[in-house]
């Protein structure tokens, strides 16, 4: 099994099929390497793709002490992963936690990053909510200590945003309710306050993400409330940035709308290779509702 080596020497387990450029996919909370496989078998038809369990999800390793987790080193063993699988420059797709990472590594390392795709990510940034965001992270990380991965994960899978999963595949939210029973407790716990819990909020980056020029597509379920607004943020100060709003849709959106999600992250990865997925058109300015002269 290859396996990538990060900057503090934790070792990061990936797989990677195709050839072309290269596409890496980024795991959320609550899924691991295995649940881009629907995206795996669909663009390794065109392009190198690499998947890679992030550090607390095995089989990479597990470290044992909550500070070897932050949103500074999800980026890094990112770059971790492409370098060891020989990649340069790629485009990142993320979901959720790792639309987060994606959307980081387009920040600290925009050029590394052909384009960007941050789907689900929106948790803890409204500021409205961030104490009590980080609150239900750390309750979350202690219940996955104290009652185990495979236990708690009966009560996370049917969180708010992931019912609608359940609703329309019940066979594939089955299967990535067992993924989820079958991770770390430790690595959960680790990840919820090391990363979930500390992650500043994209409201704070604003300035940053005004001048960064990576292409980029925002992707978001509309029954997922609180990636709504900060989607929409995204879309508004991000320079080349479009938003993609999913009818009926919760959290999960790769598995639990695979045409719909492929068709269109295709699409924009076709523009940007194209050269087409361009910056805002200054003439589009949102104060003007009718032209007068």
């Amino acid at each position: 099994m290859p396996f990538a080596t990060a900057s503090d020497g934790v070792k990061l387990y990936y797989e990677e099929a195709g050839a072309g450029t290269p596409i890496v996919f980024v795991h959320e909370f609550g899924g691991d390497h295995r649940s881009w496989e629907l995206q795996m078998r669909y663009f390794s038809r065109r392009h190198r793709c690499v998947t890679f369990a992030a550090r607390g999800y095995p089989p990479s390793e597990v470290p044992q002490a909550v500070d070897a987790y932050s949103q500074r080193r999800a980026v890094d063993d990112i770059v971790a992963v492409m370098d060891a699988a020989g990649v340069d420059r790629a485009h990142a797709v993320g979901l959720s936690m790792g639309g987060f990472a994606a959307l980081h590594l387009g920040l600290e390392h925009p050029q590394r990053a052909l384009s960007l795709v941050v789907a689900g990510a929106g948790y803890g940034a409204e500021k409205q909510y961030e104490t009590y965001f980080r609150g239900v992270s750390l309750e979350v990380a202690r219940q996955f200590e104290a009652q185990g991965s495979e236990t708690f994960a009966k009560t996370y899978a049917l969180g708010a945003s992931r019912v609608q999963f359940q609703n329309k595949d019940p066979r594939g939210w089955q299967e990535f309710a067992a993924m989820l029973g079958q991770h770390s407790a430790l690595g959960s716990a680790n990840t919820m306050r090391g990363v979930q819990a500390r992650r500043p909020s994209v409201y704070d980056l604003e300035e940053r993400l005004k001048a960064m020029q990576v292409p980029t597509l925002v992707i978001v379920g509309d029954e997922d409330d609180h990636c709504l607004q900060p989607g929409i943020f995204l879309k508004k100060t991000v320079p080349a940035c479009g938003l993609l709003i999913l009818p009926k849709t919760g959290h999960t959106l790769n598995l639990e709308e695979p045409g719909h999600f492929n068709g269109f992250v295709d699409e924009f990865i076709g523009m940007v290779e194209a050269g087409r997925w361009l910056p805002r058109d200054p003439r589009a300015k949102p104060a003007e509702v009718m032209k007068t002269s």
